[in-house]
């Protein structure tokens, strides 16, 4: 919004009153605005950018709604929701999500947030391939998001794991498994070490002898 158009809305919020362009009569008006931003307003004042009494004036009742990144606890049923709404505006089957994909959603960071993951879902829907009846799994998401994400643990005798001796695969292995837990659960400690049957002291003790590190941005510790 132009610093001109900025200032009217300062007076408008003030005398709740205006003129019509043209105009030489006051208009009143009883209303209530919301506003929102997905920028940092504060930064924007101190460049001159945004006037700082409008922003006083729309920042009675702040709401900061957070990005995906800093709940990424919530993107599976976030996902799942998606995914339920396209089926039925579309009727389609519905998909489900496998564990590994909700892995990888977990641990994209999401920079277009809500609108992003609306859309990979539809993406999903029409091009993820298999039965209706097949969960998508990581291998179908769209590569930008996959790329990144922690691999699972290989069950199925990769060459990774039958090339190494048993303490080094065992090592690699719980490796694999906790760090994948870790963003399935948000870097949250607590509920990793109650899912996986540690007391939260010993998986900070796993966590350090496998030269793990949390991911502070989002840790829930």
């Amino acid at each position: 919004m132009p610093l001109e158009t900025q200032g009217k809305m300062v007076r408008v919020l003030q005398d709740q009153s205006f003129e019509r362009v043209g105009g030489d009569t006051r208009i009143r008006v009883d209303v209530r605005v919301i506003a929102t931003s997905n920028r940092d307003l504060a930064g924007e004042i101190a460049a001159g950018r945004f006037r700082e009494d409008l922003y006083y004036r729309l920042n009675v009742v702040p709401l900061r709604v957070p990005s995906l990144r800093e709940r990424r606890a919530d993107i599976p049923e976030l996902a799942r929701h998606f995914l339920r709404r396209v089926a039925e505006s579309a009727g389609m089957p519905h998909r489900d999500l496998a564990l590994d994909a909700e892995t990888a959603l977990q641990a994209y960071d999401w920079p277009g947030n809500v609108r992003q993951l609306r859309n990979v879902m539809e993406w999903l829907m029409i091009m993820a391939p298999g039965p209706a009846s097949a969960p998508i799994r990581a291998a179908m998401l769209p590569p930008e998001i996959v790329h990144g994400a922690p691999a699972l643990p290989a069950l199925d005798g990769a060459a990774d794991l039958l090339a190494l001796p048993l303490r080094e695969a065992r090592e690699l292995f719980e490796a694999r498994y906790l760090q994948a837990q870790l963003v399935r659960f948000a870097n949250n400690v607590s509920r990793t070490a109650q899912f996986v049957g540690l007391d939260r002291s010993a998986l900070h003790r796993k966590l350090k002898q496998l030269g793990i590190q949390l991911d502070e941005r989002s840790a829930g510790l």
